[in-house]
């Protein structure tokens, strides 16, 4: 019954999916999310064979820049119409990708493991889901972008676009720092098994998160002209960012692990009591 589920949830996450991108009515979009799922699904054979999920996250890193790389060569003719606007959309998801997919890459490297799919890789059917719902946060997450790259105009460049840009570079620039903070925090030996409370970190509990959010807004902002009608659907890309991070993965795992951890500890409760989850507090 349960590989029933995992497989039924599967089929909904496609046809979601697919139903946004097919609203667009471009097949250019809908070819390139398409694409973004068989990736996931060819990578999950070896995946399950070998039973790691150690390139789990730098698959959908390199499905992110596989589909717009992919929908700019469609947008212009093999590369040889190339609207600036556009190169600089699919350049910014791109240096993000191989960041974020090489930052995780080193991480599970050094670990040894990603402890999340200890109980999920013994299962085809709900590591096969696990596959499939990278591929939804791969194109939910892209397809503002995708749309705009494949519209009859292009990227649109006005005052929008611009502010789209600032949110991206003020976003990804927060990411990159907290995350190097807390991996200079965690690689110190004194610090094992403490909680950081230093430089973004002490502003915020998930300041990495909260760049995520922002940057991803940033670029359905940079997209935001170049669509119309049911392509405003699109825009779904930074609210299912937040709900991804702060209601399935990331921020509820994390708060959960960190309250058992140190349920006890009254510095780690003043800390809390005192941090926003997600927000920077520029006045902490």
């Amino acid at each position: 019954m349960k590989a029933i589920v995992n497989l039924l949830i599967s089929l909904v996450v496609f046809f979601i999916a697919i139903s946004i991108a097919a609203a667009t009515g471009i097949e250019n979009v809908l070819r390139v999310v398409v694409l973004a799922f068989l990736i996931q699904w060819i990578a999950f054979i070896p995946a399950y064979v070998l039973q790691t999920e150690k390139f789990y996250d730098l698959t959908g890193s390199l499905t992110y820049l596989s589909v717009v790389w992919y929908s700019l060569n469609l947008a212009s003719d093999g590369f040889a119409n190339i609207n600036a606007a556009n190169i600089t959309v699919v350049v910014v998801i791109s240096l993000w990708a191989l960041r974020l997919g090489s930052f995780l890459f080193m991480r599970i490297h050094k670990d040894g493991e990603d402890k999340r799919f200890r109980t999920i890789k013994p299962s085809a059917t709900q590591f096969f889901m696990t596959w499939t719902l990278q591929g939804l946060w791969v194109s939910l997450c892209s397809m503002c972008a995708l749309t705009a790259i494949s519209s009859d105009s292009g990227v649109v460049v006005n005052a929008l676009f611009y502010f789209g840009l600032g949110l991206f570079i003020f976003g990804f620039s927060t990411e990159v720092i907290a995350d190097n903070q807390k991996s200079k925090f965690r690689s110190l030996p004194q610090n094992r098994d403490k909680f950081i409370t230093t430089g973004l970190w002490a502003k915020s509990r998930h300041p990495n998160y909260f760049g995520e959010i922002v940057l991803w807004t940033g670029i359905a902002v940079m997209s935001f002209s170049s669509l119309e009608g049911w392509q405003y659907l699109t825009l779904i890309s930074p609210i299912f960012t937040y709900i991804l991070l702060v209601y399935v993965s990331g921020v509820r795992m994390l708060e959960a692990r960190s309250d058992k951890k140190w349920s006890e500890n009254k510095a780690y409760q003043s800390y809390k009591s005192s941090t926003p989850i997600l927000w920077i507090n520029i006045w902490k």
